[in-house]
This record gives C-alpha cells, sequence and structure tokens, in this order.
C-alpha cells in the first residue's frame, strides 16, 4: 500500500486536530459567567441543528427515528447533567459550573463522527462514489441528535435558571 504526501499529512495532522478540538471544549466546560445571550445563541444554534435535517428526514423514516432517538437521549443527559452542575449567585455575578466530562463526551461525539466522514470523502475522492449527505447516515443523525439535544436543553434550562433568580430578586 503506497500513501500519498497528503494521506501522510492527514495521518499526522488528524490527532493534532482532535487534540485541539478536545482542549478548546475542555476550557469552555469549567466555571464560568452565565451570560443570557449566549444561553439563547445556544438555544437557536443547538435548536436549528435539530430542526434542519429534521425538515428533510420525512421520507428517511431510519434517519429521522436516529435524529430523534439522538435528541432524546441527549436531553436525557442533559438533565442527568443539569443535577451534576454547580450554580452560584456571587457578587462577580451569575456563575455555573458545568459537568465537564459529560460535556467533552456529547461534544467529542459529533466531533468524532464529523471526522469519520471526512476521512471517508477524502478516502473516496476520485473513485466515481458521490459524497454522502450529512443526513444520509441514521449514525450521524444519531450523533447530531445528542450532541444538539443535550446542549440545545442545558442552554434551555440555563435560561430558566437565570429567570428564576430574577423573579426571586424581583418579589424581594
Amino acid at each position: 500500500m503506497e500513501f500519498s504526501i497528503t494521506t501522510l499529512a492527514l495521518l499526522v495532522l488528524t490527532p493534532l486536530l482532535v487534540w485541539r478540538i478536545y482542549s478548546r471544549i475542555k476550557t469552555q466546560m469549567q466555571r464560568q459567567r452565565s451570560i443570557v445571550s449566549r444561553h439563547y445563541t445556544g438555544v437557536l444554534v443547538f435548536g436549528a441543528m435539530i430542526l434542519v435535517p429534521l425538515a428533510q428526514l420525512f421520507d428517511t423514516p431510519y434517519n429521522l427515528a436516529a435524529l430523534l432517538v439522538g435528541a432524546g437521549g441527549g436531553i436525557g443527559y442533559a438533565v442527568w447533567g443539569l443535577k451534576l452542575t454547580r450554580f452560584e449567585e456571587t457578587p462577580q455575578g451569575y456563575l455555573f459550573t458545568p459537568p465537564a466530562r459529560l460535556g467533552l463526551v456529547m461534544a467529542m461525539i459529533l466531533v468524532a463522527r464529523l471526522l469519520y466522514i471526512g476521512i471517508e470523502v477524502y478516502a473516496n475522492q476520485g473513485k466515481g462514489i458521490p459524497t454522502p449527505r450529512l443526513t444520509d447516515s441514521p449514525l450521524t443523525m444519531l450523533c447530531v441528535g445528542i450532541t444538539a439535544g443535550y446542549f440545545g436543553y442545558y442552554s434551555a434550562a440555563l435560561l430558566r435558571w437565570r429567570r428564576r433568580v430574577r423573579k426571586a430578586i424581583d418579589q424581594v
């Protein structure tokens, strides 16, 4: 088996890319300030990650089911993650500490699947095999559903927490 320079570069750079993504996500899974606009953005982006493929999947029931099961599983993990989250109200503002391992796993599931798809597309270059759409694979839809369900519900729950705290302050 003969490797081209491009293939060797891909083999060398992929672990570096995974490490950088992991490091970046890990820094986001630490104690952080609760910023309402970020929570709204999370709800919108991760909601769109479910709704956009959902609109394309009505003719493929297995992929649709995988997306919905993934979203349900992601929401279930988010409920569990919220129980592990530490919420703080300090003079510096509202802070929360998400469960780092759970958040990392949820994000890396999608990253791993997207890397696999990228490698598959690269391996099939020049072979006349059409490039599959992201919505063509039930496994991809499951990964998208899990990740979007987890982070979307988590963002919505953070918004509810902030609203609840705001109501308590207004009542005092």
